[in-house]
């Protein structure tokens, strides 16, 4: 692995409560959530803070649907720690109730919760989130972490209509980010606290087809990474390689697809949680520094994959 320098980082917003699910926006602005806050924000280009709508729980990944309304992985809530450093999660909140999948109407604010269950089995931690050309929804769910023990977590498809979901891939270990290859016939998930990436062929829109044992879950393994460092939410970039918002050892960690080559590009935070792209050519990186609450912009070498029903 290399360690490449840090880019020049422009900062756009400060004093964010765990901000995560960056997703650019064409007219300059940065609408994300802010898990402690409880809410999805947008950050304006001169830095202004606006509270899109009030969610309560943990909204956590986010994405722009094919009908203009923004999906929410609703988490279901973490106990904070709140020190010097900033603003970290450490477990799952007392209050919780359980995880699920929430539609925001960007105009009036209004959430509506599609789903809590899929089958008999509820959602634990709802995490990451990705639209397929068809207008189906991947996203993980990575359980909660209680003082002694933690949830199995898995990679699951949804419709926007709240009348199907299914589960793709189970079980994984602490599923965060989720993403699609170019041409996708290829959904990538990577694990937390193992700090791994795993792909998962597609068979069809929401099903795969699974790689034999002894693959645990039916998906093969792309790489990992050395080191202190968790992996959380990811973005493809347009030539297909998959950028890993890395924890711990702060940063981005850029795996190509066939593992032929695999960097890290820090960053001054150790919970660098997001990354998404935008701007002119999709060649600006947005990035989340959620320990601090800050919200960055830089460039970046290679253009990121537009995404379905917002670049396209």
């Amino acid at each position: 692995m290399a360690t490449l320098d840090t880019p020049k980082l422009t900062t756009m917003a400060t004093g964010l409560r765990f901000p995560e699910g960056p997703i650019a926006m064409p007219d300059g602005s940065v609408i994300l959530v802010e898990i402690e806050r409880q809410t999805l924000s947008r950050v304006m280009p001169d830095g202004k803070i606006e509270v899109v709508a009030k969610i309560p729980g943990g909204p956590n990944g986010a994405a722009l649907g094919p009908d203009g309304a923004i999906y929410i992985c609703n988490n279901g809530g973490f106990e904070f720690h709140k020190d010097d450093s900033g603003i970290r999660p450490v477990r799952q909140a007392y209050s919780y109730k359980g995880g699920s999948i929430d539609r925001v109407d960007l105009q009036s604010g209004a959430v509506k919760t599609l789903y809590t269950h899929c089958g008999d089995n509820k959602l634990c931690g709802p995490n990451d989130i990705v639209f397929d050309r068809q207008g189906g929804m991947y996203f993980s769910d990575l359980g909660k972490t209680r003082d002694r023990d933690w949830d199995r977590s898995g990679l699951y498809y949804a419709s926007i209509d709240g009348s199907h979901i299914a589960e793709v891939a189970f079980p994984l270990i602490t599923a965060n980010g989720v993403g699609l290859s170019p041409d996708e016939k290829t959904v990538y998930a990577a694990e937390t606290q193992t700090g791994r990436l795993w792909a998962f062929d597609i068979e069809s829109p929401g099903k795969i087809k699974p790689r034999a044992w002894p693959s645990p879950h039916g998906g093969w393994l792309v790489g990992g990474t050395t080191g202190f460092r968790n992996f959380d939410s990811l973005a493809v970039d347009a030539v297909g390689n998959i950028c890993v918002a890395t924890l711990m050892d702060g940063g981005i960690t850029v795996i190509a697809p066939d593992r032929s080559n695999v960097d890290h590009v820090p960053m001054p935070d150790p919970y660098t949680t997001n990354i998404c792209f935008g701007g002119a050519g999709m060649k600006t990186a947005f990035i989340t520094l959620s320990l601090g609450g800050t919200l960055v912009s830089c460039p970046w070498p290679k253009a990121g994959l537009p995404l379905n029903f917002l670049n396209t």
